[in-house]
């Protein structure tokens, strides 16, 4: 339970801020008190959704507020780490959009600074707030899927173009972020490659492979060029797989119990793996938006002084393994080696 109300500033109103003013203007456990938005139309906007709220042109109109407590930063992902460091240092808590940095020195910087005033830092990672995700991790978990042979993640659309980053950058985050915590480790090397089709210089689609420690494989596809709207992921185990369908609009998971057996007994080659096709369970997931639950979380993480599920460290492996991603789409496809993490610190 929150003790005391947590007072917040929403810097940014545009495409996905516009969604945090909305989101922490409802929230019981805090008080939006400032929203601070350059465009004048979308700060009309946001004092619709959030009437209460006072309305600021600047970063600084946050910072220098005495009635502010923890700041949400949803600007372009190219000021995250600086924004982030600024309010750590005025003393705010802070919730950052994610990606937290787009190099892992500048992640790392973050965290030091969080580290030194001792504030939370909490990174928007929203899929690791998603219900249905979060049950696919118990079921990986628990070992009911057996040994993690393979994943793969599709995250496709028909979609708004982006000038300042490229779809890696732009969608990546998600199913990385999604990998990382179920398997539960960071990949030992990355390959990517991908199309600049609609822009110079802009990857429209990429494809991501990742292979972690233990031998199990990854691959990610990433496209705002594409025919149809996709969101899953899918994690293949010796025993039984798990499908996440976020698209769906009630079975977001089915579990099926498929795969290759060894029967106790056989005479002939062909009869050394047999195929199980057994039961699909849609298990029963009570959906609550998952932006409502990370910033519930913020505000109880901000109130308590717990660590957030997606803290620093958390995101600044998922830096790591877009950085190398980006060296490897750079040059084209060639295998980048993921560094022990003690080698960032």
């Amino acid at each position: 339970m929150v003790d005391a109300m947590v007072r917040v500033a929403v810097i940014g109103a545009g495409a996905w801020g516009i969604n945090h003013v909305r989101t922490f203007a409802r929230l019981r456990e805090c008080e939006l008190v400032l929203v601070c938005e350059r465009d004048e139309a979308r700060r009309r906007r946001a004092a619709a959704i959030a009437p209460g709220a006072r309305l600021g042109a600047r970063l600084s109109d946050a910072l220098e507020a005495d009635d502010v407590d923890a700041v949400v930063l949803a600007t372009p992902a190219a000021h995250h780490a600086d924004h982030a460091r600024a309010a750590l240092r005025a003393g705010k808590h802070v919730l950052v959009e994610k990606p937290l940095a787009l190099r892992v020195a500048d992640a790392e910087a973050v965290i030091a600074a969080a580290a030194r005033a001792g504030r939370t830092l909490m990174v928007g990672h929203l899929m690791l707030y998603h219900p249905a995700f979060l049950r696919l991790v118990d079921v990986v978990r628990a070992g009911d899927l057996g040994r993690v042979l393979y994943a793969y993640a599709v995250r496709v659309n028909l979609g708004r173009l982006r000038r300042d980053e490229n779809a890696l950058w732009s969608l990546g985050p998600h199913d990385v972020s999604m990998l990382l915590y179920a398997l539960g480790a960071v990949p030992e090397s990355v390959s990517a490659r991908g199309g600049c089709y609609l822009q110079p210089g802009v990857e429209d689609v990429v494809f991501v492979n990742l292979r972690f420690p233990g031998g199990t494989v990854a691959q990610i596809h990433l496209s705002w060029l594409d025919p149809r709207k996709e969101r899953r992921l899918t994690v293949v185990g010796d025993r039984k797989m798990i499908e996440l369908d976020d698209t769906h609009p009630t079975e977001k998971l089915r579990i099926h119990d498929k795969g290759y057996d060894v029967p106790p007994a056989f005479t002939e080659y062909d009869q050394f793996l047999q195929i199980r096709h057994g039961d699909t369970l849609i298990p029963r997931v009570d959906m609550v938006e998952p932006l409502e639950l990370e910033c519930r979380h913020f505000v109880e993480c901000v109130a308590t002084g717990a660590t957030p599920r997606s803290d620093g460290r958390t995101a600044v492996n998922v830096v790591r393994v877009l950085e190398a991603a980006q060296e490897s789409l750079a040059g084209d496809g060639a295998p980048v080696t993921i560094r022990p993490e003690a080698d960032h610190a």
